[in-house]
């Protein structure tokens, strides 16, 4: 019997957390056969996605039978804080999951798994965006946000959007080996399993913003001028208040104390050079403030899990010569 992949979907879904994964596992089928997917939603017939490209969902869930699922597959996207909510959207998915060898999700589809009470103790990811607001709301979950994809147990969730291809590209290879998870993705011109994390791929407006000028005008001279000279002597000063009062202040309004918001500014801007010019890797470590090149692919590593030169020739722009 071929392998049922239920995929849930809702008004305002994702587009792509559907098509990606979709197409992934069709072209799986395609090569080897054994798949057999399957849209459902609220109610058959055509549902809205997010951009306002209609889908038709073969099943609405009081026509279709949640016993039997081999792999459920819930789609991300703005209208999952609705979805989480339709009692009898959760009590299918609930139904369906709890008979399911897996349990998967795509971004915020994970709200929707947590409503059914899927995933509780369970290390989980989503989009980035949406990380302090899945730890507020379910502290029942470990909310990792930074990995592309997350397996805990038969649980798999998965980061935003296009990570729902590298979520079914790693379901692929689980069930049918990598070889034909290697063939899918040279089909797809997809990574088999991309490299780095969340923070490689986007750039998020990670900083809150400031509630009183001092810090305001700290973030200011910081943002300005990553490469220079920002010690915590330096930086009371512009805020005209001593190192204690800045670091306690700043801390509360940013979330971060001042040296990590410096660290994380520099990597933006050494991210922009390694994009946007072909200057030695030592000219720009020394011009965002690193010092050293060493010192660059170290604080590369820690925050993005790639080299500095890796991420050069993934975001590089084409140079004229």
């Amino acid at each position: 019997m071929p392998t049922r992949v239920s995929f849930v979907i809702f008004d305002g879904f994702q587009l792509l957390d559907l098509a990606g994964p979709f197409e992934v596992f069709q072209q799986a089928n395609r090569l080897s056969g054994g798949y057999s997917c399957e849209v459902v939603s609220r109610v058959a017939g055509s549902v809205r996605s997010s951009g306002g490209l209609q889908v038709h969902a073969g099943f609405g869930v009081h026509d279709r039978d949640p016993r039997g699922i081999d792999t459920l597959v819930v789609a991300g996207g703005s209208g999952v804080d609705a979805a989480r909510h339709d009692s009898a959207l959760v009590e299918w998915v609930g139904s369906a999951g709890a008979e399911a060898r897996r349990v998967t999700s795509v971004c915020s589809g994970v709200f929707l798994l947590a409503a059914a009470g899927l995933v509780s103790g369970r290390r989980v990811t989503s989009h980035w965006s949406r990380a302090t607001q899945l730890a507020r709301e379910h502290p029942e979950l470990v909310v990792d946000c930074d990995p592309i994809f997350i397996k805990d147990g038969c649980v798999w969730t998965s980061a935003g959007v296009t990570a729902g291809m590298d979520l079914a590209l790693a379901l692929v290879d689980d069930d049918l080996g990598r070889d034909v998870a290697v063939t899918v993705a040279r089909e797809l011109v997809l990574f088999l399993r991309r490299p780095g994390s969340q923070s490689q791929f986007s750039v998020p407006l990670w900083s809150p913003q400031p509630s009183t000028d001092p810090i305001r005008a700290v973030l200011s001279v910081i943002q300005a001028d990553p490469g220079a000279r920002h010690t915590i002597g330096d930086l009371a000063g512009q805020a005209k208040m001593s190192a204690r009062q800045l670091q306690r202040r700043f801390t509360d309004e940013i979330g971060m104390a001042p040296g990590r918001y410096v660290e994380r500014v520099r990597v933006e801007a050494a991210r922009r050079a390694l994009a946007d010019c072909a200057d030695p890797l030592e000219s720009i470590a020394r011009r965002c403030g690193f010092g050293t090149g060493e010192t660059l692919r170290r604080v590369f590593h820690k925050h993005l899990g790639v080299s500095p030169t890796d991420y050069r020739s993934r975001f590089q722009s084409p140079w004229e010569e």
